[in-house]
């Protein structure tokens, strides 16, 4: 995953959800993420980019648990996962990284993945100026993303 700040690698677990990840990877093909913006910016939480109208689990879940202080760490769950949301509304295709063990994380996202290089791109990332709602002053995305398979 390229973006303005570095690349990042992502390790993709195709046993966890395989239709998430089919889904993904033929977006990825298709360069659906092309230019794609991180539209929430949560220091020591998450970071959400996407393409969709945000109405619904995903905004609630970001930001009434950074609100509340839900995101309190947690040794159950670390922080550079990928995933996107559970929602069956959500037309589009959101990612999620996390930027610190989440608690919640499996009741709230299909976890498809984790950072397995540029964890300090997405620190990176996690450090842009952001405004109350946690979305990027700058604008910040993915350029790019290039499939690569191990054999």
């Amino acid at each position: 995953m390229d973006t303005a700040k570095g690349s990042i690698t992502i390790e993709i677990y195709k046993d966890a959800s395989a239709g998430v990840v089919d889904r993904f990877v033929k977006l990825c093909k298709s360069d659906y993420f092309k230019g794609m913006p991180f539209r929430h910016v949560i220091k020591n939480f998450v970071i959400q980019g996407g393409d969709f109208d945000f109405n619904g689990a995903a905004q609630d879940w970001i930001l009434k648990a950074k609100a509340s202080g839900e995101n309190a760490l947690s040794p159950k769950h670390e922080a550079f996962m990928i995933g996107t949301t559970k929602s069956p509304n959500n037309k589009g295709f959101d990612i999620f990284i996390t930027t610190a063990p989440i608690p919640d994380l499996n009741a709230k996202i299909v976890v498809f993945g984790r950072v397995t290089k540029g964890e300090d791109i997405v620190q990176e990332i996690e450090e842009i100026d952001t405004d109350d709602h946690y979305q990027p002053k700058t604008p910040i995305g993915i350029i790019n993303i290039t499939l690569r398979q191990e054999l």
